[in-house]
């Protein structure tokens, strides 16, 4: 789901964990098991996990939310406290590394070896997201995230535009759209990582995938590239055409303000996570049933990067505090993430979980051809890539959201937003 995340402050919070992971904290003791998520339109089917749980458990769970724009923060916050849960929700890759390396995390080998299936059951892709240093540290328990181009189908329909195939397209998509007095593209800028999302597939578009690897991997001459330049100065072309209008930074898709953009024919299209399906659902249903449309990324001719390529978030995780009180009932409640009712509870409401037998059951979803589509894009793409802000270390997320930000202000040039990804901490 969106990623609300302050990697300033989990850098500063590593410290203090590492240095008091081990005397003290832990889960709350009061004889249930707390499972903390992330607040949003998802809530449902985790809700119904844990009533399915609680009928044949001794042991009953309670489900514990943070709103979106707060989760990260405040978990850093409890983690290490009497008050932490004793499963928690996260997206894999960089987001649990501080807490792996400060010692709170249970390593899952003893579950997965009680219980094969916790790792058979899911696809290895998306399940190694959540392995640190060899080990599994969390079970997908959503679905997987690929980032999709939605539109508003009669607001396309009456400017006269066709779903974008190829950049080109886009930007006079754009064009026809704003002299119609529709904003052509909404942006929760406010919030920072939606403007990511529009980084991440340009540049995979334009380099592919290996320029963004080479950057992770420590190689700062990436982002001089020409490929990077070429891929600046295509993003710079549409902010400067007025596709994203001019308050875009004034703009929230975590308090639901761009999303109502969209449905409200105020806007045509928006780029964000498979997750948007269940959001409109849930705040505009009739709109999510008949007037929300998708597609994937427009392809750039000439462009080194396949158009099958995805980008976006493999799934989310539930990792286990090692402190826990009840780890055999925790072990029984990780089960339900691969089981038969999991998988259709995520697909009535638009997510597409990563297990094994998920194909069998993509026509029972709350929309099959949304389903199918999203599945054929995962299964048929030649590269995933990691969202940019989980793929580096919680330290980077900060400075990316910022040089996102502002490049399309126009507070950073060129050459400034390639030196503020040159220093990006690798740690």
């Amino acid at each position: 789901m969106p990623r609300v995340l302050t990697g300033g402050a989990t850098l500063a919070l590593v410290a203090s964990l590492a240095a008091c992971g081990n005397s003290g904290g832990g889960s709350s003791d009061d004889g249930r098991i707390h499972v903390l998520v992330y607040g949003d339109a998802s809530n449902k089917v985790e809700k119904r996990i844990v009533d399915t749980f609680n009928r044949t458990s001794d042991v009953k769970a309670v489900l514990d939310t943070i709103p979106g724009a707060d989760y990260q923060q405040k978990l850093q916050t409890i983690i290490n406290t009497p008050q932490a849960p004793d499963v928690f929700f996260n997206w894999g890759g960089g987001s649990i590394q501080p807490f792996v390396k400060a010692g709170l995390l249970m390593p899952l080998d003893d579950f997965v070896k009680k219980d094969p299936n916790l790792d058979d059951k899911f696809l290895p892709a998306v399940y190694n997201s959540a392995v640190v240093d060899g080990k599994p540290y969390g079970i997908p328990m959503r679905g997987t995230q690929p980032v999709l181009l939605f539109h508003n189908k009669d607001v396309l329909d009456k400017a006269g535009v066709a779903r974008p195939q190829t950049w080109n397209q886009l930007v006079d998509a754009v064009a026809k759209l704003k002299s119609r007095g529709v904003t052509p593209i909404a942006l929760g800028g406010g919030d920072q990582w939606p403007t990511l999302m529009w980084f991440e597939y340009v540049y995979d578009r334009v380099a592919g995938p290996g320029l963004f690897q080479k950057a992770l991997d420590g190689d700062k001459d990436a982002w001089a590239s020409a490929d990077s330049r070429k891929a600046l100065g295509m993003l710079r072309q549409l902010v400067d055409a007025g596709a994203f209008g001019k308050n875009y930074d004034s703009v929230k898709y975590t308090n639901g303000a761009s999303p109502a953009l969209v449905a409200q024919g105020k806007a045509g299209f928006e780029l964000m996570g498979s997750w948007y399906y269940a959001q409109q659902q849930q705040d505009a249903k009739d709109f999510a049933a008949d007037g929300l449309g998708y597609t994937a990324f427009p392809a750039v001719p000439g462009g080194k990067g396949d158009p099958s390529d995805v980008v976006g978030n493999t799934n989310n995780f539930y990792s286990v505090l090692k402190k826990t009180k009840h780890p055999d009932a925790v072990a029984r409640f990780l089960k339900l993430m691969y089981s038969d009712q999991f998988v259709k509870a995520q697909l009535a409401i638009g997510n597409l979980p990563t297990t094994t037998n998920t194909p069998r059951f993509l026509g029972t979803s709350a929309s099959p051809a949304y389903s199918r589509f999203q599945y054929g894009l995962v299964a048929k793409a030649k590269s995933f890539q990691l969202s940019w802000d989980q793929a580096y270390p919680p330290s980077a997320m900060t400075p990316i959201h910022q040089a996102v930000q502002q490049f399309f202000d126009g507070q950073l040039d060129t050459d400034g937003f390639i030196k503020a990804m040159q220093a990006l901490p690798a740690e």
